[in-house]
């Protein structure tokens, strides 16, 4: 084969990025791709080249193979990276790909087809050897097989799509009743997700570890491991944190999971980097669990603890150069640790959020790396996985990494949608995760059935919303003015001013009147409502430190570095603990959100996010029961089911299968039972 000089990259967002700057390093050229939604996108401008092909539904763009060979062939690309998600392991792509005489940035088509379907994988993993998790794999699809299955195997059982992966298409199931729904569930996401609805049965294996081993092959039959990851913090089978070297590992259990995994490879004829994933139980037995015929969103870890780019190392594999690297000469130096930055509410079921980036300050920090694809001022879009950064930490030890990551994302701000900061933060600082302890049950274990909630703002921050809504209030009148002394911007005709402000957080309302002798000293008085009355409980002394929107306040003697962005009459505001959300209001009232709409309000079922219908389960005149399924709705991805909050009759649905809805679209209402019987009583 000869050198690539140009590169399309089938992809978009950080990935995109990170394969155009290794590309360029190497001197080699790029092209981006984008939709209608991603004109603005950051890959778009640091690509040479970019074409658009289409609307912003992954259907209509993306996903469209020919329309990604149309925009190869007007550039003149002869190779083409897919990255990771859409069509990275789609073998239909890489078969277009090769028949159009470009170059595949990844394995071949066959390779894929075997490893993209998960029973057949298993099958194949079996004959060549590697430890396997018992379950059911066969062809026969029918409810009555797979409910027998499922008696023989033994609850808890996984069931699991054959196609793709990061969680769509898999349920843990504890019992027949709740088998059956999840049959339902699981085949319709899987369809609607890749294309097949095809499923596999697995015996769920309880407290496992989810380690994976980066393997690397050429075309010559030389295959070599790169060590492991361990990503067994994971929410709803989506990875959250991910870390090289696993902290449990041993030399023997790596040089024996290695070698499995170089085997599996080197069985299939494997070309490229792969990554080949296993559970491992807590007596240090490991399974199969699949192959990812792909490079890892993980992948920077591996990066980081071997000194290798791995994006190079596929560049070169796939031009034809041999693997110039030994098993030996593979050694892992210190420890890194990844966490998923994403645009999602952790205080509202984790729900994907949208709307425009007004700030994005990563952290400056040595050895920490962020690999990102938004801007300041970007929409983030509902069509797209709701991830916006990786970062990543080395340190010499495990701990170092730890503490330099939580550092990292504490001076970092994304202000604007919500993200999942904070929650990422507190993952780190659990014991458990500490003493390198946590399994596939971290999450659930620590957060428990109700989910993560954000700690509540401490009476110093709840005093700094409403000096910084104060400052805002006084500038926007003081821009009206001609000119007024720094002596006199404080004082009214009745003395100093003295502003009133009403802050919700949660259901407490707490009445503050913020106060100023003199520019940049505050005092700030905090009430609440006890029966008729209005309590005071706490006074704070608030002194500014430094100007501009990046500021730092002294409270009660406490250095707090904020950052604070007004943009369409909402002011953003980051500490380092919370970010928060003050509507700016020409009446003296401010609401500082921590928490979105679960999708309904009573019988108005709204809903809570932008996506696409994709079943709706009630129709005009059912009655419904109190938690009964409404609908599906899928955004970023993944789906989200709608259920009644009311017992009632349904009087409107204003939706259909395959429509697009907006947050706070109404969707279905209901009237509640007896409600006209008990106003007439």
């Amino acid at each position: 084969m000869s050198s690539i000089r140009k590169i399309l990259i089938a992809n978009r967002g950080e990935i995109a990025v990170r394969v155009m700057q290794t590309a360029r390093r190497l001197g080699i050229s790029t092209v981006a791709v984008y939709s209608d939604a991603d004109v603005e996108a950051p890959h778009v401008a640091l690509a040479d080249e970019a074409i658009l092909i289409g609307p912003g539904p992954v259907g209509e763009s993306y996903l469209v193979i020919d329309n990604i060979l149309d925009a190869a062939r007007q550039t003149n690309a002869d190779a083409i990276h897919p990255g990771y998600g859409f069509l990275s392991e789609n073998a239909d792509f890489a078969d277009a790909v090769q028949k159009a005489g470009l170059i595949f940035i990844g394995p071949d088509a066959e390779v894929i087809s075997l490893m993209g379907n998960k029973a057949a994988a298993k099958r194949r993993m079996i004959e060549a050897g590697v430890p396997c998790v018992p379950g059911y794999e066969d062809a026969d699809q029918s409810d009555e097989r797979l409910i027998q299955a499922a008696k023989e195997i033994k609850f808890p059982i996984m069931v699991k799509a054959t196609a793709g992966g990061g969680g769509r298409g898999m349920r843990l199931v504890q019992d027949m009743d709740e088998f059956k729904s999840a049959l339902v569930t699981a085949r319709s996401e899987a369809a609607n997700a890749f294309g097949s609805d095809e499923l596999i049965l697995e015996k769920a294996i309880i407290y496992p570890r989810h380690v994976e081993i980066q393997v690397f092959a050429d075309r010559y039959g030389h295959v070599v491991h790169l060590g492991e990851r361990d990503c067994s913090v994971q929410r709803r089978h989506q990875k959250v944190i991910e870390e090289s070297p696993c902290p449990v590992m041993t030399p023997e259990l790596r040089a024996d999971m290695g070698a499995a995994a170089v085997e599996a490879a080197r069985n299939i004829n494997y070309v490229g980097a792969g990554t080949v994933e296993f559970l491992l139980d807590q007596s240090g037995a490991y399974y199969f669990l699949e192959m990812n015929t792909r490079l890892q969103v993980e992948h920077p870890v591996t990066e980081m603890v071997t000194g290798l780019d791995l994006v190079e190392l596929q560049i070169k594999v796939a031009q034809g150069d041999t693997l110039d690297l030994q098993q030996e000469d593979v050694s892992l130096d210190g420890h890194a640790i990844e966490v998923r930055l994403y645009a999602e509410d952790p205080n509202n079921d984790f729900m994907p959020a949208t709307g425009k980036i007004a700030a994005w300050r990563p952290a400056v920090m040595e050895n920490v790396r962020f690999d990102d694809g938004v801007v300041e001022g970007q929409n983030i879009s509902p069509f797209y996985d709701p991830m916006v950064a990786k970062v990543i930490a080395y340190g010499d030890d495990r701990e170092t990494a730890r503490k330099r990551l939580v550092e990292a994302l504490r001076q970092t701000a994304l202000l604007g949608p919500a993200t999942n900061r904070d929650f990422l933060v507190t993952c780190l600082e659990k014991e458990t995760f500490i003493k390198g302890e946590a399994t596939t049950a971290f999450i659930g274990e620590i957060f428990g059935e109700t989910g993560y909630t954000a700690e509540p703002l401490s009476s110093e921050m709840v005093a700094l919303q409403g000096v910084l809504h104060f400052i805002h209030d006084r500038e926007q009148a003081l821009s009206r003015a001609i000119s007024v002394p720094d002596a006199l911007k404080n004082f009214s005709t009745s003395g100093s001013l003295q502003t009133p402000y009403s802050l919700l957080i949660g259901d407490e309302v707490f009445d503050l009147t913020v106060s100023s002798a003199k520019v940049g000293s505050y005092r700030v008085d905090i009430a609440v409502e006890e029966g008729a009355d209005k309590v005071l409980i706490e006074t704070h002394d608030v002194e500014q430190v430094s100007p501009d929107e990046s500021i730092s306040f002294n409270v009660n003697n406490q250095i707090i570095k904020s950052l604070a962005v007004i943009d369409s009459n909402v002011l953003y505001h980051a500490l380092q603990s919370a970010d928060t959300a003050i509507f700016l209001s020409s009446i003296n009232q401010l609401v500082v959100t921590d928490d979105g709409g679960d999708g309904s309000a009573g019988g108005l079922v709204t809903a809570p996010l932008h996506g696409r219908v994709i079943d709706v389960f009630v129709k005009v005149g059912d009655k419904v029961a109190d938690g009964q399924k409404l609908a599906i709705v899928e955004a970023m991805k993944m789906q989200h089911e709608i259920f009644s909050e009311v017992e009632g009759n349904v009087v409107d649905v204003r939706i259909v299968s395959d429509q697009q809805v907006s947050v706070n679209d109404l969707m279905i209402e209901i009237v509640e039972e007896n409600v006209g019987d008990e106003e007439n009583a």
